[in-house]
């Protein structure tokens, strides 16, 4: 169901959750959430997509849907696909005017969600948020704003802080985004280049309420390539400079040893320098193969053609009823996603 076939009386704001293994959190994050909401005075509806969860996370989700039936939606996932895959699931359910994505640990209180309603009803289609006073490990803070600096200058695209995933978008830029069929996609990016008036705006920062992140370093590390070969061809483009300059590099290297060699005679010092060189160059063959199969990869799982997702079940009231639905499977958004069962 699109956000076209529901009716006139749609919230203004739609809250998207994912939730994977976050048991420990949520009791927390449902204490301080719903109160928040309320505080605004204006229709809501809090949408959690479970992505997978190993734990009992389903179990307490269904249990805050039936206590909440009126403003909260439950999005069962089949299996675990990713952080963002769960966010597109909560994107192509909401209804709102203005959707806003929050994380279940709490480590952007729900109560800087006004913040970013307010600047979306001064009319900003897209509001990003830089978190003040980070909690993260220094590692990860000094990963952050070399990524940033590094997609900046790739993509263009300007976001101070990527990684904070409390952000706010209008209506028609999430319809743009489900239309798209994105795969391995980052959605603040995305979103970026479709925003005609976004804005950032500081918002606070807590530890973690409970357990760890679920995105550990190769997680990060496979987010960031998706970010810049989805958003740019400039390292193709690097690629090719790198390889007319090596071509130079070498055609001079052959020269001069052409000359050394009608001057000194053979020599056998330059064998070892021979040798790193030739180490060298197979490196960077390496890489760019390793860099062209990436794009070539992801033109094979776009044309593949497969469901980014599967629903399970959706809990949701209809009617003035708690009810559980399954969805049909022709009327799940076709996509392709590669599932990533190590989680986020």
């Amino acid at each position: 169901m699109s956000h076209l076939d529901f009716p006139a009386t749609s919230p203004e704001l739609s809250v998207i959750i994912p939730v994977y293994n976050e048991e420990d959190g949520l009791a927390a994050l449902f204490q301080r959430l719903y109160p928040a909401l309320d505080a605004l005075a204006t229709s809501y509806e809090v949408i959690f997509i479970n992505d997978g969860s190993r734990d009992k996370s389903a179990a307490l989700l269904a249990q805050q849907f039936h206590v909440r039936p009126d403003t909260t939606r439950v999005i069962l996932l089949n299996g675990n696909y990713g952080q963002h895959m769960a966010i597109l699931a909560g994107f192509e359910q909401s209804r709102g005017e203005i959707v806003v994505t929050l994380d279940a640990d709490l480590q952007n209180p729900p109560e800087e969600i006004g913040k970013l309603v307010e600047k979306m009803r001064a009319g900003y289609d897209y509001v990003g948020t830089i978190r003040q006073q980070r909690q993260d490990s220094l590692w990860r803070k000094k990963a952050s704003r070399a990524m940033n600096r590094l997609r900046e200058r790739i993509t263009k695209i300007k976001m101070t802080d990527q990684g904070c995933m409390l952000r706010a978008y209008s209506r028609h830029i999430i319809d743009t985004i489900n239309r798209c069929g994105e795969i391995n996609t980052f959605i603040p990016a995305l979103a970026y280049t479709f925003a005609q008036n976004p804005i950032e705006v500081d918002v606070a920062h807590e530890e973690r309420f409970a357990g760890e992140s679920k995105y550990s370093l190769y997680s990060l590390i496979r987010l960031n390539f998706d970010l810049v070969t989805g958003f740019s061809v400039v390292p193709l483009q690097w690629l090719s400079f790198i390889g007319v300059i090596l071509s130079v590099g070498s055609a001079g290297l052959f020269l001069l040893l052409v000359i050394r060699r009608f001057m000194f005679g053979a020599e056998v010092q330059g064998v070892f320098t021979l040798f790193a060189i030739t180490f060298f160059m197979l490196g960077v063959i390496i890489f760019a193969l390793g860099l062209l199969g990436e794009y070539i990869g992801r033109i094979y799982q776009q044309v593949r053609a497969r469901p980014r997702y599967l629903v399970q079940t959706i809990l949701e009231q209809r009617d003035g009823l708690p009810s559980a639905v399954r969805p049909p499977q022709e009327a799940l958004h076709v996509a392709v996603v590669t599932r990533e069962e190590d989680g986020r």
